[in-house]
């Protein structure tokens, strides 16, 4: 089940360029730094209330946030909703017709497990399902 909004995923070139904004001048609670060797990004998570704001910048010109950053430029790049079962959750979307573009969930920041749905499925809105370290799993 869909608990909460966890995190909203932004693309950026340069965490310089970006991090002083969210942290200094909105106060934004700075948790750090993280590589994501497997989705090829350098991850700078902020806290605000219960919802962080991941700023994604690329550590390879082929990752998929450079791709992206390139073909729409820097910006919002998906929405993750947190959920306490995330096998379960893809295999009730998918009996929906929801097309995934992980059928099987990957480890993300913080050691989550994620899943992405398409956004041909989600009103063009890249939708990131994950679970928490830890969390129930059926």
């Amino acid at each position: 089940m869909i608990t909460q909004i966890d995190h909203i995923g932004i693309a950026v070139k340069s965490h310089d360029a970006h991090v002083p904004f969210y942290r200094d001048v909105l106060g934004f609670e700075f948790l750090g730094f993280e590589k994501v060797a497997e989705q090829k990004v350098k991850v700078a998570m902020l806290k605000v209330g219960e919802v962080k704001i991941e700023l994604l910048q690329p550590i390879s010109e082929g990752s998929p946030i450079a791709k992206f950053i390139e073909k729409r430029g820097e910006g919002i790049h998906h929405i993750a909703y947190r959920t306490d079962g995330i096998s379960g959750q893809i295999s009730d979307l998918k009996k929906n017709g929801i097309q995934m573009i992980d059928e099987i969930p990957k480890i993300g920041a913080h050691e989550t497990q994620i899943a992405f749905i398409h956004p041909k499925s989600s009103g063009r809105v890249l939708t990131e399902l994950c679970q928490m370290k830890g969390a129930h799993n059926e």
